[in-house]
């Protein structure tokens, strides 16, 4: 089989690009594997293989192909799926030493601003770097180095939501006002962006993809005429933004370079530093390329003219930039009949009307005359800069050579004129331009003629440079209005990360209608109601996202907790199967199914359920927790506290787990053990009441009952809503010789559930201790006839009425 041409190697690149763009990825990964055999040593061919296997989620292909390349830093594309591949894997210190080993690779770039629809960078910059350097440091249990990274790819990109939450789950204490705001990076960004830049991403979508293909060559293309323009460009005028009006001055040089050239390198290929596979020395990796070509070494594409069909088309030799220019023979030189246009002037070989050199470059169009040919538009655009070289030259011709005719010498003028004209202080041409090569003109004299205006535009003058701040202002506006989203959506995020659902919930009231209704969005309130104990608040929102977006499956285990809360067997029952037959491999259908479960009080299955939940994703914590909570229904304490460890070992700000290692401590009788797990889940979430009054409890149990007040009464500033607190600070009122105090706490409690036979037990030994008779009878027989289980309880209590001392039994149910 014959070796391939040149072309192919950047041809498949293209391909697999198309097919990662449109989501064939096994397409894409296909065509790598063709790649990569034609290349097996290049590294930007080994990162695009690895890269298609991380698309389809085989991070140890990804780890396997990326490896040798990237963990010894050669490669950027290489070191970055290598580390996303490690973190795949949980192979995290690898994955953070690569990173680190490539940190001369990435630091400092800044891809913002950059992505479009027909612009794309390949190569990860500093902020992608840092979010994935700290979720590596993050699940290796170094919370101060993941800190630091998100923070530095927050730094350089505030739109990096995942460093984001990445912080407000790590705890943190971010400050969203600080994060979400326009930069100065940001701001000059958008100024050379601005109409009188080049890297505008509308702009850039506007172009011909086709066009603006780097890995394809487009000889069809004619950048002087194009064959459609979009509404602001102006065509061949000195104010549009094709190559003829660059040529003539619109668009002025940097540092000797003209911005938007669109020479394209060898085999089409025209790779941008920051489009490129970063290889070891930062630069790009072209092996089907040969040398590096220079921008100025490219050769010329010749230049085809428009002839009748009688005409015959002239040898005309290319006008180059060299200092000297080889004299044609007399061979080379082609008598054409010049056909002589309606005007009466005669026209030259390429079409053009011939003029004396006294004519005024102000002089009117004629009218009359026939519309220029293409083959005009071009050879005008290359003779503009030096009619003034090319008369003198004429002249000296005419005494050497009085022998030759007028038309002989109009035609030796357009041959040799491109070097002659040439003087140390004005570059007149680079190379003829055949379509697709922007000569370097230098038209900043005011004083040189010109020998026709480019446009029936520029009679009047070039039109006025437009400023950037419209552009600039406007996409201002839109960063700003972005970014004011993201800051209120952040602050919800963060309250709630703090378990601070009040303000979460007024943050989230805070956004607009449409934003407020989206899943997401719906599943963070849900949550904060969940948080609050609000189930019913929580049940209206998570049905709603099951009627906007069925297919919603993050935070459904919030919504079957929920249920299971409010006892709603048929619902929990009918989503538990729904999200069976939606994801039978979610963990969050197999805890909807465990509820289910455990609320029919089969806790063997319920168990089963978890377990499942827990091996289908590690990370899981709640499926950890619910396991754990069926273990101690079944009063296996041992697994009970395996489980909530794993729950902590998934995550471990997952209070859930703290609380429930404090719950089986209390139940073996470790009160002290207890309250220090309680504690830790209160330094967590400092908002659950709950938490709270089980620290009072456990205080209460060991003798320390103004202690347990105390936390009781922080318990009520907390939620003063919070039924237990104000009971067992009733209690223990009651403990300290404040009956007066503990009436007054148990008739609010009597407001808010009227129907509690703890409540008024409660109640009828604080006047038993009053000594009021009566109330004291009156509210223990409403207690034995709403609970005539303890019937003989509080019997007891009424046989003693008289007397200064009676029971002491109080409910130690916590509803």
């Amino acid at each position: 089989m014959s070796p391939p041409p040149s072309g192919v190697n950047a041809q498949l690149r293209q391909l697999i690009h198309y097919h990662l763009d449109n989501g064939f990825a096994d397409n894409a990964l296909f065509l790598a594997g063709r790649l990569h055999a034609l290349e097996p040593r290049n590294a930007d061919a080994t990162h695009l293989l690895a890269l298609c296997n991380l698309r389809l989620g085989r991070y140890k292909a990804a780890y396997d192909y990326s490896k040798s390349k990237g963990a010894q830093s050669q490669h950027l594309g290489c070191a970055y799926v290598f580390a996303q591949a490690c973190l795949g894997l949980e192979r995290h210190e690898p994955g953070i030493q690569a990173l680190e080993k490539a940190r001369g690779l990435w630091s400092g770039r800044n891809h913002w601003n950059k992505h479009s629809e027909t612009s794309r960078r390949h190569v990860p910059d500093a902020a992608a770097c840092c979010c994935i350097l700290g979720k590596l440091y993050a699940a290796a249990d170094n919370n101060q180095k993941a800190i630091d990274n998100f923070v530095a790819a927050l730094k350089i990109n505030p739109f990096m939501w995942d460093a984001f939450t990445g912080l407000c789950d790590l705890g943190a204490a971010v400050r969203p006002h600080n994060i979400f705001k326009i930069t100065p990076d940001m701001l000059a960004s958008i100024s050379q962006s601005a109409p009188n830049g080049t890297s505008h991403p509308a702009a850039a979508a506007q172009e011909s993809s086709d066009a603006r293909n780097p890995f394809v060559s487009t000889p069809d293309v004619d950048p002087f005429n194009p064959s459609s323009r979009q509404g602001g460009d102006v065509g061949l005028n000195l104010g549009g933004s094709n190559l003829l009006s660059r040529l003539n001055g619109s668009n002025p040089a940097t540092n000797g370079v003209h911005q938007n050239l669109e020479t394209p390198v060898a085999n089409g290929q025209g790779f941008h530093d920051e489009d490129i596979m970063m290889g070891e020395a930062g630069g790009p990796v072209m092996n089907e390329q040969g040398p590096e070509v220079q921008l100025n070494q490219v050769p010329l594409r010749k230049t085809r003219l428009n002839f009748n069909a009688t005409e015959e088309p002239p040898k005309l030799r290319p006008i180059t930039s060299r200092s000297r220019t080889k004299t044609i023979p007399e061979s080379d030189q082609t008598d054409i009949p010049r056909p002589i246009n309606q005007n009466g002037h005669k026209r030259t070989v390429s079409g053009h009307s011939m003029q004396h050199s006294h004519v005024s470059n102000t002089q009117a169009v004629d009218p009359t005359a026939a519309p220029p040919r293409r083959s005009v538009r071009i050879l005008n655009s290359v003779t503009t800069g030096f009619r003034t070289g090319s008369s003198r030259m004429a002249n000296a011709s005419s005494r050497d050579r009085d022998s030759e005719t007028k038309d002989r010498r109009e035609l030796r003028k357009v041959r040799a004129t491109g070097t002659k004209g040439k003087t140390s202080t004005t570059s007149t041409v680079g190379r003829v331009v055949s379509g697709n090569r922007n000569p370097h003109f230098d038209v900043s004299d005011s004083t040189k003629p010109q020998s026709r205006p480019t446009s029936a535009a520029a009679f009047n003058g070039p039109p006025p440079r437009m400023a950037p701040p419209a552009d600039t202002a406007r996409e201002q506006d839109a960063l700003n209005w972005l970014l004011g989203l993201l800051l209120k959506i952040g602050s919800g995020y963060r309250h709630l990360s703090k378990y601070d659902a009040k303000k979460a919930l007024e943050a989230f009231a805070s956004l607009s209608t449409p934003q407020r209704e989206t899943p997401w969005i719906l599943a963070q309130i849900g949550r904060a109601h969940y948080e609050q104990e609000q189930y019913w608040d929580a049940e209206e929102v998570f049905k709603k996202i099951r009627e906007k977006a069925p297919s919603y499956l993050e935070h459904m285990e919030v919504y079957s907790n929920t249920l299971w809360q409010l006892k709603k067997e048929v619902p929990l029952g009918h989503l538990a199967h729904t999200l069976m037959d939606q994801d039978r491999l979610s963990p969050q259908a197999w805890c909807a199914l465990g509820n289910a479960k455990s609320l029919d009080r089969q806790h063997d299955d319920a168990i089963q359920c978890f377990s499942r939940a827990s091996q289908l994703d590690p990370h899981f914590a709640y499926a950890f927790t619910l396991q754990g909570h069926e273990h101690v229904s079944n009063e296996e304490f041992d697994k009970a506290m395996v489980a909530f460890r794993g729950a902590i070992s998934a995550d471990i700000r997952h209070y859930n787990g703290w609380y429930g290692l404090g719950s089986v401590y209390e139940r073996m009788g470790k009160f002290d053990v207890a309250e220090k797990h309680y504690r830790e889940a209160a330094r967590i979430n400092p908002n659950n009441a709950m938490i709270l009054v089980r620290i009072g409890v456990m205080l209460d149990r060991m003798k320390k009952t103004e202690p347990a007040l105390m936390q009781f009464e922080a318990a009520l500033k907390v939620d003063s809503l919070s039924k237990m607190a104000r009971f067992r600070k009733a209690q223990v009122l009651l403990k300290l010789n404040a009956p007066d105090m503990s009436v007054q706490e148990c008739l609010i409690l009597k407001d808010i559930a009227p129907e509690d036979p703890n409540v008024h037990f409660l109640l009828g030994r604080c006047y038993k201790k009053l000594h009021d008779r009566a109330n004291a009878i009156r509210h223990l027989t409403i207690a034995m006839n709403l609970d005539p289980k303890s019937h003989g309880i509080i019997k007891e209590v009424l046989e003693s009425i008289d007397q200064d001392e009676d029971g002491g039994w109080t409910s130690e149910e916590d509803q």
